[in-house]
């Protein structure tokens, strides 16, 4: 079997991921555009948050907000994934073995499931909420945990450059 050390070695000397992590142009593009992705992401996810915190558009409801910043979210989602994989195989050999690299997908990891657990708990009764100015504690909590991790995600993606030598 092989080890994920040595699967990323070999994602990292692919021709392509080669060329793009050699690339003047492609690269930062890229980036730019995944930085860009994660910007719409936490934009649209702390919004919600703040709603359902009370903390920010209170007369209007949840779930019209929610329908309004969801494809945004998705999207951003999708943007993210489609130039995050390109530019960790152009560099798996490197971000293998660094922290801020791992604290981050641990981040995105448990963003999500907070996401989830959200959805499936405090917003399948959201119509017993929906037009209070604020969410039931459990939703408000679930929102400041939400917060607080996509932070960290956005923390630790932007300390991965300090750890990239290491």
């Amino acid at each position: 079997m092989i080890s994920l050390q040595i699967f990323c070695e070999r994602l990292n000397d692919l021709p392509w991921s080669t060329a793009l992590s050699e690339s003047d142009d492609a690269f930062p593009v890229l980036e730019t555009l995944h930085v860009l992705s994660i910007s719409l992401i936490v934009g649209t996810v702390v919004t919600v948050d703040l709603r359902v915190s009370g903390l920010i558009l209170r007369s209007e409801p949840v779930t019209r907000v929610v329908r309004a910043l969801l494809p945004g979210t998705w999207m951003g989602f999708g943007i993210m994934v489609l130039s995050g994989l390109p530019l960790f195989a152009s560099e798996a050999s490197r971000l293998y073995g660094n922290p801020a690299f791992r604290l981050k997908l641990l981040l995105l990891g448990l963003a999500g499931l907070n996401a989830l657990i959200f959805h499936l708990a405090a917003y399948r009764r959201v119509a017993q909420w929906d037009q209070r100015p604020a969410g039931p504690p459990v939703a408000r909590a679930l929102a400041a945990v939400s917060i607080v991790l996509w932070a960290g995600v956005i923390v630790s993606g932007r300390m991965i450059a300090v750890f990239h030598g290491h």
